[in-house]
């Protein structure tokens, strides 16, 4: 079987066809899921929960053989039924459970565990695909939520990029938070032992930036340069902005060898017809870079780049 399948956000499926350049009805899907890339390459496209890099088609004659034919490949495997509901739930019976509880943060997932996905087309035939892009089970991670610490829920998005990288700020890193404001990425790396230069020009909430390890500073982060900063471990920016801005303040760091780490936000501004497609894909041309539309994410993705603290001068 040729080509990507793409899992599609509900909110935001018309990103998608922009991106694919084509009309909604001109490629074939089932549910959720769309057929489509045939020469198997997915740069450029972001707008989408899940892709399965490496579809399959297997026909089998009973439950049993269907499991096993899974289960002889690797062990993960998450189902996302669109038809024949009762019989996608008996061959997932016979499969090793994935855990669908909130995960705590930070969460190592394990080297060398992929989550495979598969849907039924029919009572004897699936697609399968054991390697997609997402490390989550159909691209859904839910965490252990702190409902009393930070000021918002924007720290999820946080913790979510993080996991993905497998990496995160040590004990004493020295992290810039950009577009702090009222402190939840703020909060999160705290939690983390991490030393956080918080930038906004609106205040943070009082508990956090009261907290010891926390150092605010009211301005406009993107008219400081990174001189000013001076060398980060991490750094971490949530600004609502229009995405090339945040992309030539990028370039001033990424050429200044003062940050190995980064975490951002591409917020889209407008409605479709007037997003900017093209700043997301250069974002992504970064050498180590990755640009996703996390689950937490809402009308914005998620650039991140692991380069590691070798790079600090």
């Amino acid at each position: 079987m040729q080509g990507l399948l793409y899992q599609v956000v509900p909110e935001y499926e018309d990103h998608l066809f922009t991106e694919l350049q084509k009309p909604q009805d001109s490629i074939p899907r089932i549910g959720d899921i769309l057929f489509h890339d045939p020469d198997g390459t997915a740069g450029g496209v972001f707008w989408h929960q899940n892709c399965w890099l490496k579809p399959f088609r297997l026909e089998f004659s009973s439950i049993n053989e269907a499991a096993n034919a899974l289960r002889g490949i690797q062990r993960n495997w998450s189902a996302l039924p669109f038809t024949q509901f009762r019989r996608a739930a008996l061959i997932k019976s016979k499969l090793p459970p994935i855990s669908a509880k909130p995960r705590p943060f930070p969460w190592l997932m394990g080297e060398g565990v992929p989550m495979g996905a598969w849907t039924l087309l029919d009572q004897h035939t699936m697609i399968a695909s054991a390697l997609c892009s997402s490390p989550f089970p159909n691209g859904v991670i839910e965490f252990a939520q702190d409902r009393e610490g930070p000021p918002s829920r924007a720290y999820l998005k946080l913790w979510e990029a993080l996991v993905r990288m497998q990496y995160w700020p040590a004990n004493g890193d020295r992290c810039l938070d950009a577009g702090a404001s009222p402190g939840g990425w703020t909060w999160a790396l705290a939690r983390l032992g991490a030393k956080v230069i918080a930038v906004d020009r609106a205040p943070l909430e009082p508990d956090i930036s009261a907290l010891p390890n926390v150092e605010y500073i009211r301005h406009d982060a993107f008219t400081l340069r990174p001189e000013d900063i001076g060398p980060v471990d991490w750094l971490f920016c949530d600004v609502a902005c229009y995405p090339p801005r945040l992309y030539q303040w990028i370039e001033k760091w990424l050429e200044s060898g003062l940050c190995g780490n980064f975490v951002c936000t591409i917020k889209m501004q407008g409605d479709t017809g007037s997003l900017d497609f093209e700043t997301p894909r250069r974002f992504a041309a970064i050498p180590g870079s990755e640009v996703v539309h996390l689950y937490h994410n809402k009308h914005e993705l998620t650039w991140q780049k692991a380069g590691g603290s070798e790079q600090i001068l």
